[in-house]
């Protein structure tokens, strides 16, 4: 059957609304914050990727949110722009605000049905929960045609109120009805049943976009998503990486794959354009300094790698042997282009293109490539991965209120460990000397000292980018402040450079989160 949708126009029985919450449900992960100009190049990929609805924040959690929604609203075409709000007419009518320049928008308003939710958390008794919904669900429909209503904790509610709440809902004018897994509880099978059901016995439903949302708790995100899709859902709710609170979401990049390489299975089709899918990986994972594990589907840098002598053989004799999609089908990119000291600025354009960065400007170029320079005289063999880590490094603290100048270390086993640094803060030079048990210390010393802050250091990793005694430091640092944790990367072939630089990516992620206030009560839980 063919829904009519009010941003969709009709919608084949066929075709998956891909639903990405990177920049608001991914943003609550620990340590993922971004500022505003980073949400915004995440909103731009997505939009290149082919998404059909970004839901760019939660406009009444403070007013850094309320300003990236209104942004994001103002400047991306395509996709509708969504904003988040609880059943309260201050939620609704802030979201309102924020998405009403969004050329297609639509508002997503949400609240707990389960018996838990609503005794302890909103601490109301089922018939207020439907006097909030019929409210709330009207008022949004008066700002938009668009409205996205979610039961909170769906899995765990009792199915005659569920069915009582999603009838409700639809006649004040939802066109489009979440029912999430919030806490990652539910098996494949249970999802199945209950759009199954809703399907069933709900007049209207089946007028309706039926949307999922799945938590990753027991690892069932992706299987659960499916199984959703398979019972008549017609809208995936999920994110690049699939970050998230807790355990996270759905994975877009595993949910579009399965897709399409499985379609004579699933028999759905979406919108996302898959050979863009690394370089969205990529940037998310530069912008939050959060590198996915090497064996993650799809975008781990070993998910296309065969070491086996016997997948060796099959491959070279035939790809599909050991290879279900192919490596050019998500943007893996084989180049022969070999960049060296001799490279000009027009083969480093070039290989950026190859690797995902078309869209670097002039000025990022221009430290980009002064950094490329710099390492090729360095290193004898420059590999992508070590291009990948300097552009991450350079071009995406380009908003950043701290900038590494220079760093002079002085240490051994005869001389107290010294550091000066150099660093610019909001355009002022500052430097400074500190003293430290070791070399690192002293560095995150003189950079308290530069810059007084007071942070409890979670985490010093040290990796390379790639092999050899001459490869680049990638170091990653997690700091605390207040309960707030977030990580920062730095990467150089001196692993002390490479330091000083993760600590100040973390710092300046750090000053995002203070410019932002704590969200609301209930806020903690996803819709």
């Amino acid at each position: 059957m063919t829904i009519q949708h009010p941003n969709f126009g009709a919608l084949p029985d066929d075709r998956v609304i891909i639903f990405d919450t990177t920049l608001r449900d991914g943003e609550q992960s620990p340590g993922f914050s971004m500022n505003m100009q980073e949400k915004l190049r995440m909103a731009e990929a997505l939009t290149d990727l082919g998404v059909d609805v970004i839901e760019a924040g939660f406009p009444i959690a403070s007013q850094g949110d309320f300003e990236c929604v209104r942004l994001i609203a103002e400047q991306i075409d395509g996709p509708v722009i969504a904003g988040l709000a609880r059943a309260n007419r201050a939620d609704i009518l802030r979201a309102a605000e924020a998405v009403a320049p969004a050329k297609r928008k639509r508002i997503h308003t949400f609240i707990g049905t389960s018996p838990l939710h609503m005794q302890y958390q909103l601490r109301m008794n089922e018939d207020q929960v439907l006097a909030a919904i019929a409210d709330t669900v009207a008022l949004a429909r008066s700002h938009t045609d668009d409205v996205e209503w979610s039961a909170m904790d769906a899995t765990r509610s009792d199915d005659d109120f569920l069915c009582r709440c999603i009838e409700l809902a639809i006649k004040a004018g939802a066109t489009t009805i979440n029912l999430p897994d919030t806490v990652g509880y539910a098996l494949p099978e249970d999802m199945a049943r209950m759009f199954a059901m809703v399907r069933a016995r709900v007049p209207g439903a089946d007028g309706v976009v039926l949307s999922t949302h799945n938590h990753n708790d027991l690892g069932l995100a992706v299987a659960n998503t499916l199984a959703s899709v398979a019972a008549g859902v017609r809208q995936i709710e999920c994110t690049i990486n699939g970050i998230g609170e807790r355990a996270g979401n759905a994975s877009l990049e595993e949910v579009a794959m399965a897709i399409r390489t499985r379609r004579d299975a699933i028999g759905c089709r979406s919108g996302i354009v898959t050979e863009n899918i690394l370089k969205t990986s990529k940037l998310l994972s530069a912008i939050t300094g959060f590198d996915v594990q090497p064996n993650k589907a799809i975008v781990g840098r070993n998910a296309f790698a065969h070491e086996s002598g016997i997948h060796q053989d099959g491959i070279l004799k035939n790809a599909a042997t050991f290879e279900i999609m192919t490596p050019e089908s998500v943007g893996w990119a084989r180049t022969s282009l070999v960049m060296g000291k001799h490279s000009g600025r027009a083969a480093f354009r070039d290989k950026l293109r190859a690797l995902g960065y078309g869209d670097v400007g002039d000025n990022q170029l221009n430290d980009a490539f002064r950094r490329f320079k710099d390492l090729a005289d360095r290193k004898k063999v420059v590999y992508d991965e070590d291009i990948v880590a300097l552009v991450d490094d350079e071009v995406m603290r380009d908003h950043d209120r701290i900038k590494f100048v220079s760093l002079d270390v002085h240490a051994g086993s005869k001389v107290k460990p010294n550091a000066t640094l150099e660093i610019e803060v909001d355009g002022t030079l500052i430097e400074t000397k500190s003293e430290g048990d070791g070399p690192v210390d002293a560095i995150f010393n003189a950079i308290r000292s530069a810059f007084p802050h007071e942070v409890v250091l979670r985490l010093y990793s040290v990796g390379a980018v790639t092999e050899g005694t001459d490869a680049q430091a990638r170091v990653t640092v997690r700091l605390e402040e207040g309960g707030k944790l977030v990580d920062g990367q730095g990467a150089d072939t001196d692993t002390l450079v490479a330091s000083a630089r993760a600590y100040l990516h973390a710092l300046n992620k750090l000053l995002v989160k203070r410019t932002r206030s704590e969200p609301p009560e209930q806020l903690a839980a996803s819709a």
